[in-house]
C-alpha cells in the first residue's frame, strides 16, 4: 500500500496565514483601526485601510503624519474636548469613548465614533493609544432631525392658539398644551390637568356629548368638528369643537385620544345672529314668515297627534295706512312695534305671534277643544289692540280686521289655512273693518280668484294682454282738446276684461306694479310718438305712477330711458301722483319730483283735497297741476260743501300758478260752475269715456272737438 506523506506547516507559513486574516479583518472593518503615539503632534503609528473611505486621505498620508495629521483633521471646535477626554482617560487607566467631528479632504465634515485604550511600556508610562473610529454622520444627522422635529412640535404644542390635548377613555388628561388649558379659564396645563378630572361631569354641559364623543372614537375611531358646550372655570359655557384620533396598543385596546380643540364661540353667537336675522323682523323681533309656516306646521302636527284644533288668526291694521300717511314712517314703524307687544302680552309661550308684512300680524294658537276658548282670546287681542295709543304727541285708538282659520276643517296644510285666513280678514275688511270673520267655504272662490289673478298677472306682459285707453282732458273755457291720461286694461284670456279695481291693488301688493308701470309708460310714450309722426295735433299724455314705483322703482331712471327710446319731447308726457304718495316721505319725494322735473316732464297731483297735505308742502314741490278729486265734483251743483270745496282747490291754484283739472265731470251744471270758477279744464264721461287709442285718434285727433253746451 503506498503511504502519502504530508509535510508539516512551518512556523513562518502559519505566522504568514495569520496576518493575511488579520489585514482582511481589519480591510473588512465598517471604521479605521489605529495605533497613535502619545507624542505632541499625536502621531499615527498604524491605521487600517478604512482610512481612505472614512477620511478622504490614503494611509500613507497620515501615517507618521507624512502629509497631514489626524489630530489636524479634528474640527477645530471639537479638538480640545477629544484631547481632554483621552488624557482624563490615560490618567484613570481606562478606556474612552466619544464622538467628535472630522474635516474630510473633500471639505466634507464627518461625524465619528472614537473608542479605545491607553498602551503603557513596562514602567507603567502610557506611550500609545489604539482603538476604532467609525462614521457616525448618519446617525447623528437621524438624532438632529428628531431633535428638530421634536422641537418644531413642541413649539407648536406651547404657542398654538388651537388647543391640544391627551387624554384617556376613562376621565381625565395625560396633557394638554397652554392655549387649552387658557381656554378652559386655567392657569396653565398642570392646573388644568389637575383640576378637571371627570370631563364627562365636569367639563361637557350635556353629559350625553361626552358618551356620543367615546361611542364615535371606539367606533370611528376619532371625531371631525366635534361641536359642543362646555363650561369654563368661570362658570360659563362656551361652544368648541374638537377634533380628534384614538391611539391603540399592539393589543388594539384604547390607549388614549389626542386631537385639538378650537373655540367657536363668537362663530355660534354669529350663527344665531344670522339665523335669528332670517327668521325673525327687524323692526318688531316678532317671527317673519319663513318662521311662521315653520311654526304653524308644528302646530297642525300637534293637533293632529292630541286630536285637537288649531287656529290662524290673519290681524290687518285697519288705520294703518293714515298713521304712515299723515304722522310718518317712523311713527308707523312704532305704530307696529307697540301692536306686536299687545299681541305678544295675549297669546300663551306656545302660542306664535309673527309678523307677515306690511301692517299684517299672524297668531298660531294651538290646544283648544272648543271655540269658546278662541272666542275669548279673540277677544282679548281685539281688546288689547283697541286700547288707545301715542304717537308723535297725538293720543289715538287703531283697530282690525281679523281672519281666521281652523285646522283641521278650513285646510289640513300650513297655506291653505294662511290662503283662508288671508280670505276671511279681506271679507272683515268689506264688511266694514274692526270685525273678527271666521273662513266660510263661501269665501274660497274670492281667495282662488285672487291667487289665479296674481299667477295670470305674472305673465300678462309677456303674453301681450294688456291695452290701454285714452280719456280726453278738454280745455273748459273753448273746448279745445288739451291732452289725454293713458288708463290700463287687461284683457284676460279666459276670463276678458278685468277691471282695474280688481287687479290693479293685487299688483301693488305683490309688486309687480312696477313692471306694469313701466309698460304702461313706455306704451303710453309710444302712441304719442306714433301719433304725431302720422301728422296728428301733439297733446300731452297723462301716465299715472304708483307708490311702489315712486318708492322702489328708480322711476327718474325709467322715465329718461323711456323718452329716450321712444324718442318723445318730455314736454309731452305728464305723470300723474297722488297727494298721499308724496307726503309717506316728504323729503324722497320731493327730492325725486324734482329730479323728474328736471327731465322736462310735467307733473300732476291725482285726487287733490282727500290727502292731507298742507300749503307749505305743497309750494315747495315742482308741481304744474292739481287734478280735483271726482268726489268732490259730484255734487257741486247741489252741495254748498263741495261746491266751497271746489272754489277753494281752484283759488289755490290761481295763487300758486298752478293749472286745474276737474276729474268726473259729467253733466252740463258741472261744466258751468267749473268754468265760472275759473277751472281751466275738465275730464269725465261729458266729454268721452276711456276709449281704445284708433277711437281715440278718430274722435278727438283726426276731428277738431266741440264742447257740449253749457
Amino acid at each position: 500500500m503506498e503511504t502519502v506523506v504530508h509535510a508539516a506547516s512551518s512556523p513562518l507559513t502559519k505566522a504568514a496565514d495569520e496576518t493575511g486574516m488579520l489585514v482582511n479583518l481589519l480591510a473588512n472593518l465598517d471604521g479605521v483601526v489605529y495605533r497613535c503615539r502619545i507624542d505632541d503632534s499625536w502621531t499615527m503609528e498604524f491605521l487600517s485601510e478604512g482610512c481612505q473611505a472614512l477620511t478622504g486621505y490614503a494611509v500613507e498620508d497620515l501615517l507618521h503624519n507624512r502629509r497631514v495629521s489626524y489630530d489636524s483633521i479634528t474640527f477645530p471646535e471639537d479638538r480640545a474636548h477629544v484631547h481632554a477626554v483621552i488624557q482624563e482617560s490615560l490618567g484613570a487607566g481606562g478606556r474612552f469613548s466619544l464622538e467628535y467631528r472630522i474635516l474630510r479632504q473633500d471639505g466634507g465634515i464627518r461625524w465619528v465614533w472614537e473608542r479605545g485604550i491607553g498602551i503603557r511600556n513596562a514602567m507603567g508610562i502610557p506611550v500609545a493609544i489604539e482603538g476604532i473610529i467609525q462614521d457616525i454622520t448618519q446617525r447623528k444627522e437621524a438624532e438632529q432631525a428628531l431633535h428638530e422635529a421634536e422641537r418644531r412640535f413642541r413649539n407648536i404644542f406651547e404657542n398654538t392658539v388651537e388647543g391640544i390635548f391627551q387624554s384617556t377613555p376613562e376621565k381625565g388628561y395625560l396633557a394638554v398644551n397652554p392655549a387649552l388649558a387658557h381656554m378652559y379659564g386655567y392657569d396653565g396645563p398642570a392646573d388644568m390637568i389637575a383640576h378637571l378630572r371627570d370631563i364627562e361631569l365636569q367639563l361637557y354641559v350635556d353629559p350625553l356629548r361626552r358618551a356620543e364623543f367615546l361611542r364615535l372614537m371606539d367606533e370611528q375611531e376619532g371625531v371631525t368638528n366635534f361641536e359642543s358646550q362646555v363650561y369654563h372655570r368661570s362658570g360659563k359655557i362656551i361652544w368648541i369643537s374638537e377634533n380628534a384620533r384614538t391611539v391603540r396598543n399592539s393589543d388594539q385596546s384604547i390607549l388614549f385620544f389626542e386631537g385639538t380643540v378650537i373655540d367657536i364661540t363668537e362663530r355660534k353667537i354669529n350663527e344665531d345672529r344670522v339665523h335669528h336675522q332670517a327668521t325673525h323682523d327687524a323692526l318688531t323681533g316678532l317671527p317673519n314668515r319663513n318662521l311662521l309656516v315653520d311654526r304653524l306646521e308644528q302646530a297642525i302636527l300637534l293637533a293632529m297627534r292630541q286630536r285637537e284644533q288649531a287656529a290662524v288668526v290673519l290681524i290687518d291694521l285697519d288705520q294703518f295706512k293714515f298713521v304712515n300717511d299723515s304722522l310718518g314712517h317712523q311713527a308707523g314703524d312704532e305704530l307696529l312695534k307697540i301692536i306686536g307687544r299687545r299681541l305678544a302680552s295675549c297669546i300663551r309661550t306656545t302660542d306664535t305671534v309673527a309678523r307677515h308684512g306690511g301692517d299684517e300680524f299672524v297668531l298660531v294658537l294651538s290646544g283648544f277643544h272648543q271655540d269658546d276658548a278662541l272666542a275669548e282670546t279673540l277677544q282679548r287681542i281685539v281688546t288689547a289692540i283697541a286700547e288707545p295709543l301715542t304717537l308723535s304727541g297725538f293720543e289715538m285708538q287703531v283697530t282690525c280686521s281679523v281672519g281666521v282659520s281652523l285646522y283641521p276643517q278650513d285646510g289640513a296644510d300650513a297655506q291653505a289655512l294662511l290662503r283662508n285666513a288671508d280670505a276671511a280678514m279681506y271679507k272683515a275688511k268689506d264688511l266694514g273693518r274692526d270685525t273678527v270673520e271666521y273662513f266660510s267655504a263661501e269665501m274660497n272662490s274670492h281667495a282662488t280668484l285672487r291667487f289665479e289673478l296674481l299667477n295670470s298677472l305674472r305673465s300678462a306682459i309677456a303674453n301681450n294682454e294688456f291695452l290701454l285707453h285714452y280719456q280726453p282732458k278738454i280745455n273748459l273755457a273753448n273746448g279745445r282738446l288739451v291732452g289725454a291720461e293713458a288708463l290700463i286694461r287687461w284683457r284676460h284670456p279666459v276670463r276678458g276684461m278685468v277691471s282695474p279695481a280688481e287687479f290693479i291693488p293685487i299688483a301693488e301688493d305683490s309688486g309687480l306694479i312696477i313692471a306694469i308701470g313701466e309698460w304702461v309708460l313706455r306704451s303710453a310714450c309710444a302712441q304719442n310718438v306714433e301719433w304725431q309722426r302720422a301728422g296728428l295735433p301733439p297733446i300731452p299724455i297723462s301716465v299715472n305712477l304708483s307708490a311702489r314705483q315712486l318708492a322702489k322703482g328708480n322711476i327718474v331712471g325709467v322715465v329718461a330711458n323711456v323718452l329716450a327710446d321712444t324718442g318723445l319731447a318730455p314736454c309731452y308726457l305728464e305723470l300723474e301722483i297722488t297727494e298721499t304718495m308724496v307726503m309717506r316721505d316728504v323729503d324722497k319725494s320731493l327730492k325725486t319730483l324734482i329730479e323728474l322735473k328736471q327731465l322736462g316732464v310735467s307733473i300732476s297731483i291725482d285726487d287733490f283735497g282727500t290727502g292731507y297735505s298742507s300749503l307749505n308742502y305743497l309750494k315747495r314741490f315742482p308741481v304744474d297741476t292739481l287734478k280735483i278729486d271726482r268726489s268732490f265734483v259730484n255734487d257741486i251743483a247741489i252741495d254748498q260743501d263741495d261746491a266751497a270745496i271746489v272754489k277753494a282747490v281752484i283759488s289755490l291754484a290761481h295763487i300758486l300758478n298752478l293749472t286745474v283739472v276737474a276729474e268726473g265731470v259729467e253733466t252740463r251744471e258741472q261744466v258751468a260752475f267749473l268754468t265760472v270758477n275759473g277751472c281751466h279744464a275738465g275730464q269725465g264721461y261729458l266729454f268721452g269715456k276711456p276709449m281704445p287709442h284708433d277711437g281715440f285718434q278718430e274722435k278727438f285727433l283726426a276731428t277738431p272737438h266741440t264742447p257740449p253746451a253749457g
